[in-house]
């Protein structure tokens, strides 16, 4: 166990489960912060920053599963 607590991957781990966390917690305490006319605005440009980023995982995703299938037909 003691090794453990000085394996450099168990503390990254653990600060990219806690960044997980916070980070969208201080991200919507930000946006309460802000005046209401900026608030929507940055809800809105968050929404769209959002859809852009699932459809890119969504076109990779679907890039390796076309080239899979035409591997697997070679």
């Amino acid at each position: 166990m003691s090794d453990q607590v000085f394996d450099r991957w168990f503390w990254i781990t653990i600060l990219s489960v806690v960044l997980i966390i916070v980070m969208p917690l201080i991200i919507v305490w930000g946006i309460i912060q802000l005046p209401p006319e900026i608030a929507i605005l940055a809800t809105v440009c968050l929404v769209i920053i959002w859809g852009v980023v699932s459809g890119y995982k969504d076109w990779v995703v679907s890039g390796r599963a076309k080239a899979e299938d035409e591997s697997k037909q070679v």
